[in-house]
């Protein structure tokens, strides 16, 4: 594995410790940020994937597609949900906004647990 696998497994790990806690605000927005760093080395592991492949891609939507294609992640709609949570998690701040998306914070980790197996295979 790389450091960037690595660190994703890492990071993934503490998303998933913080969403086993008993919920507050606090413990909300923890899992929130961990989500908001999971899903950045998800997509950057995703992108060096593809570069040994020979595929360049330089965005996140642009590296899901081609990950699709490839075979890298499943189409699954988790995926294209999870980027845009991350991304207005990550540009404006709305209590109700972060209530729904903490809601589907566990339904995140199946994809990204997949991504991870199959970086490590």
């Amino acid at each position: 594995m790389t450091a960037l696998e690595t660190s994703l497994e890492k990071a993934l790990k503490q998303l998933r410790s913080a969403l086993d806690e008993e919920t507050n605000d606090l413990v909300r927005d923890a899992a929130i940020q961990r989500f908001e760093f999971t899903v950045e080395l998800a997509w950057k592991a995703i992108q060096q994937w593809l570069r040994g492949e020979g595929i360049v891609c330089n965005s996140p939507k642009e590296c899901l597609k081609a990950a699709f294609t490839a075979g890298l992640v499943k189409d699954d709609e988790r995926w294209l949900t999870m980027m845009e949570d991350r991304n207005l998690t990550s540009h404006t701040y709305n209590e109700k906004t972060a209530e729904d998306i903490f809601s589907r914070l566990s339904g995140y980790l199946e994809p990204l647990e997949g991504l991870v197996q199959t970086l490590k295979a």
